[in-house]
C-alpha cells in the first residue's frame, strides 16, 4: 500500500514538473518579444487539401531576417523550422475550409507560401498576418520580396 502511494505520488510530481518545464519553455520563447501564434503545414501538395491533416500548432518569433517557428507541444529549446525572409514567397491567402476549421485556431487566415522550393502553409490571426506581411515588405534594400 505504501509503495503504491509512493509510486502515485512520484507520478504526480513528474507530471507537475513536466508541465512546469513545458510552460517555462513557452515563456522563454516569448520573453524576447516579437512572437505570434502560428500553425504550420510543411510540404503541402499541389492540389488543395482541406482535410486538416498535417497542421502543427506553434509559436513563431521574428529574429532579424528570419522567422523561427517552435512547436507548442515540445520540450526542445530550438526552433523546429527557420524561415529566411528573402526565401519566403507568398502564393495565396485564403480562409480555412472543411475540417481545417477544426484543426486551426478560430479566425485564422491561411497563407500559402514557398520557401526554398518547399510549399508550406502558415495559419495565423488577421493581426499577425498584417505584421507578417509588413515584416516581409520591410526587407532591406536590394532584397527580393515576393508578396502576392
Amino acid at each position: 500500500m505504501v509503495l503504491a502511494l509512493l509510486v502515485c505520488g512520484l507520478v504526480v510530481v513528474l507530471v507537475a514538473v513536466g508541465l512546469f518545464v513545458f510552460g517555462l519553455r513557452r515563456r522563454l520563447i516569448q520573453r524576447s518579444g516579437g512572437t505570434f501564434d502560428c500553425s504550420l503545414r510543411w510540404n503541402v501538395p499541389e492540389e488543395p487539401d482541406t482535410s486538416g491533416k498535417g497542421w502543427v500548432y506553434g509559436v513563431a518569433r521574428y529574429s532579424g531576417d528570419r522567422i523561427n517557428w517552435f512547436r507548442v507541444f515540445s520540450y526542445s529549446p530550438r526552433p523546429r523550422r527557420s524561415l529566411e525572409r528573402s526565401a519566403i514567397e507568398v502564393r495565396a491567402r485564403r480562409a480555412p475550409e472543411g475540417e481545417e476549421e477544426l484543426a486551426l485556431l478560430s479566425d485564422s487566415v491561411v497563407l500559402g507560401c514557398d520557401h526554398k522550393g518547399t510549399r508550406l502553409e502558415l495559419a495565423m490571426s488577421e493581426d499577425a498576418l498584417t505584421g507578417f506581411l509588413a515584416w516581409l515588405e520591410a526587407a532591406p534594400p536590394g532584397q527580393r520580396v515576393n508578396v502576392a
